[in-house]
């Protein structure tokens, strides 16, 4: 029987870009995905992976049903009733006989792209009371949360560069161009770079790597792996000791100025040059240009956070900005503004940002942002003793290939757990150990709306799509499995779901001081809905769910706006610029001078055609340039006698994997590069595509040890190795 084809809006949950697409579907499937040219916010843009939204959406391995573990140890498909009736009887037993640390939490990257896993799992957390909580964050960002955190007073407060009004923008260890962005929401990032330059604008790339984002640029500097924040100081250095610097308007909220100039008196230039591999010149040259430039931003992601001193280069990054008077002023780096953020208030002195409030049981990692290192989840399940994981539930996270030593975690699922959920579409490498998998349905029969990325958008906007598609007989909406979820395990199981919703809505309308009558107010089809009018109510536009579904493309909000001092919320009410965990720090910076670099070292790289694990079971985004290779420069492949295409062993200290080489120029000599979330060759998935290119996991080399102090996040750049031909 034929269908009518129709179209229908629907915001890209695949990237932080969060582009507009327009989707053409015929009866229940998705037959079609391109830009959406009236999406008031990517007007058009579209990139491989929202071009592949239908296959993805129909992927004949998602799961459909909840899965249960029989007594003979297989698991086997059971109703959602029965799936929570498990769960209700296993997570609070444990529970109460081992007390709350006996259940971990953890948190995968594909939470922040739905409504409910933006929603749910900090009222999840509030039920269970453990401090066990492990999330993506430190495995890629917790030290831009941290450094905010510090400067600023608020980890969340995280500035990004206006990239449609800057004149020079600096980029380190980011390469928008495949990644589309990040902790930036820039949809078409390309396309604004490529509007800068036709503005006159100058753009200039620190990477290892020669990647597309070098390639655009007006000045390519390729950095020695690891030694970003060595060349971020000598350049704050050159800045402060030829004075160059001009806060401006922000100088009235400064303190720890002249402490700073002492701190990095040590970081000349000449210093850092031999450390950095960049020479002297280069880097006062680099200085003088952002100091000298109308309008300037200094930008930093993943390349420049994965490493030893991640939280002192995302601390520096916001330094120079600062220091050039281009932190909170329009072509610099500005906070957005969202519309569900909560309303400005008064500047004046909050309760500051603390680390290290608590400490994991076995190595001590200090807690950050309520996180403790993805890193130490195995040895926090393996160890015998008091607090030990005991159970597990595990939200849109495939960790035995996203943390370091897979292996080690693999073995601890499988061996030391009592009891384990996974909130999955896919039975991966991590949900095989679960006890009850529970799968969301896809995302064309889900509601669509970004709470965390509007509060890093480069312009300020707000959208919202609701489900294109009508949820299939036999699904369950995401939210309803995360409310069930949380009623399962806080011992109100049965009740109805919403529930957990009015629960929050009356919670949060307290908070904010507003009439309880508000409640009645609040429209929308469902909780999250309800939710959402609340948020928009009471955020800083006064908006209305009401007048966000009449505009189905969204609401432009205006271009971002200076905020200081509203954001700050440091104990001094000032922007502290030489914090004392920085302070502390700053030594083993000093020290790492004199480091002798290693003859070859391990970096990551991003696929356009890639942001996830999962994404490797998608037929239209595998193949091409999208595969598992071990680039290496040509003069390192003739020194160590490797052959193009062969396959090589890679080791370190941590362990060792086989890859084919890519000899290739885009890596600069004396590095090699191998992307992440490969590694499919486990039994027990159910991911066709993707077993059958398994690749090879980059995160086997690294047994964990490795972290940043400040942040806990696992060093996943810069690793020492030694690659040689395979037998």
């Amino acid at each position: 029987m034929s269908h009518a084809s129709r179209t229908a809006p629907r915001i890209c949950p695949l990237c932080e870009a969060t582009c507009g697409l327009t989707l053409t579907i015929e009866g229940t499937t998705v037959t079609g995905a391109r830009g959406d040219r009236d999406d008031i916010f990517s007007r058009g843009f579209i990139c491989p992976k929202g071009a592949s939204f239908g296959g993805l959406d129909a992927d004949p391995d998602r799961l459909r049903v909840p899965l249960v573990r029989g007594e003979d140890g297989e698991l086997r498909e059971a109703s959602w009733d029965e799936a929570f009736d498990r769960i209700a009887a296993r997570i609070p037993a444990l529970a109460e006989a081992h007390g709350p640390q006996a259940v971990g939490v953890v948190l995968g990257n594909p939470n922040v792209h739905t409504m409910a896993g933006s929603l749910y799992p900090p009222l999840l957390l509030a039920a269970l009371s453990t401090r066990n909580v492990f999330t993506a964050s430190t495995l890629d960002q917790m030290p831009k949360h941290v450094s905010s955190g510090l400067l600023f007073g608020d980890a969340n407060a995280i500035p990004v560069p206006d990239l449609d009004r800057t004149d020079h923008l600096l980029l380190i260890g980011a390469n928008p161009l495949e990644s589309n962005g990040s902790l930036c929401t820039a949809p078409d990032f390309p396309g604004r770079l490529r509007a800068l330059r036709r503005r006159g604008g100058t753009l200039t790339v620190i990477d290892p790597r020669r990647t597309r984002t070098a390639r655009l640029a007006d000045r390519h500097v390729a950095i020695r792996p690891g030694a970003d924040a060595l060349l971020l100081a000598a350049m704050a250095h050159v800045l402060l000791e030829e004075k160059l610097t001009d806060p401006g308007a922000l100088a009235e909220h400064l303190e720890g100025a002249d402490e700073l100039a002492v701190a990095l008196a040590d970081f000349t230039p000449d210093a850092v040059a031999a450390a950095c591999d960049v020479d002297a010149a280069t880097i006062t040259a680099l200085a003088r240009e952002l100091a000298a430039a109308p309008t300037a931003a200094v930008y930093g992601r993943i390349g420049s956070c994965t490493v030893e001193h991640g939280t002192l280069a995302s601390w520096l990054v916001d330094v120079l900005n600062i220091l050039t008077g281009n932190l909170d002023r329009p072509g610099g780096a500005l906070f957005p503004l969202s519309a569900t953020a909560r309303a400005p208030r008064a500047a004046a002195p909050g309760k500051g940002f603390a680390l290290g409030r608590w400490a994991s049981r076995v190595s001590g990692h200090p807690e950050a942002k309520g996180e403790l290192p993805t890193a130490a989840l195995a040895e926090e399940i393996e160890t015998p003793g008091e607090g030990r994981i005991r159970a597990l539930i595990v939200l849109a996270a495939n960790p035995v290939l996203s943390a370091p030593d897979g292996d080690r975690l693999d073995a601890a699922l499988a061996g030391h757990l009592d009891f384990m959920v996974s909130v999955d579409p896919y039975l991966n490498e991590t949900s095989r150990h679960a006890d009850v998998v529970l799968p969301p349905p896809p995302p064309s029969q889900s509601a669509h709306f970004d709470f965390a990325f509007n509060s890093f958008a480069v312009h300020n906007q707000v959208r919202y799509t609701r489900a294109p598609i009508p949820l299939e007989d036999g699904r369950m909406d995401e939210s309803e499995i995360h409310a069930r979820l949380i009623l399962a395990v806080s011992g109100m199981h049965g009740a109805p779901p919403s529930a957990v919703d009015d629960l929050a809505i009356a919670t949060a309308i307290t908070k904010a001081g507003a009439p309880e009558e508000l409640a009645d107010e609040l429209t929308g089809r469902s909780g999250p809905e309800r939710r959402l009018d609340l948020m928009l109510r009471l955020g800083p536009y006064g908006l209305t769910l009401e007048r966000l579904l009449a505009h189905p493309h969204g609401i432009d909000l205006g271009p971002l706006k200076p905020r200081v001092p509203e954001i700050l919320r440091t104990r001094s009410g000032r922007i502290e610029l030489l914090p004392a965990p920085i302070a502390a720090d700053l030594p083993r910076l000093r020290r790492a001078l004199g480091d002798r670099p290693a003859p070859l070292v391990l970096v990551g790289r991003r696929h356009l055609r890639s942001n996830n694990s999962w994404m490797h079971n998608v037929v239209s985004l595998s193949g091409g340039s999208n595969v598992c290779t071990l680039q290496v420069h040509p003069d390192d492949a003739a020194r160590l006698g490797l052959v193009d295409g062969a396959t090589v062993r890679i080791e370190s200290a941590g362990g060792g994997i086989e890859a084919p080489a890519e000899i290739t120029d885009t890596v600069r000599s004396g590095v090699v590069s191998l992307p992440h979330g490969w590694g499919h060759s486990r039994p027990g998935t159910r991911m066709a595509v993707a077993a059958a290119h398994p690749g090879a996991n980059v995160n086997q080399l690294l047994d964990g040890t490795l972290l940043d102090p400040l942040s806990g996040t696992a060093v996943l750049n810069a690793i020492p190795v030694t690659v040689t031909p395979s037998p």
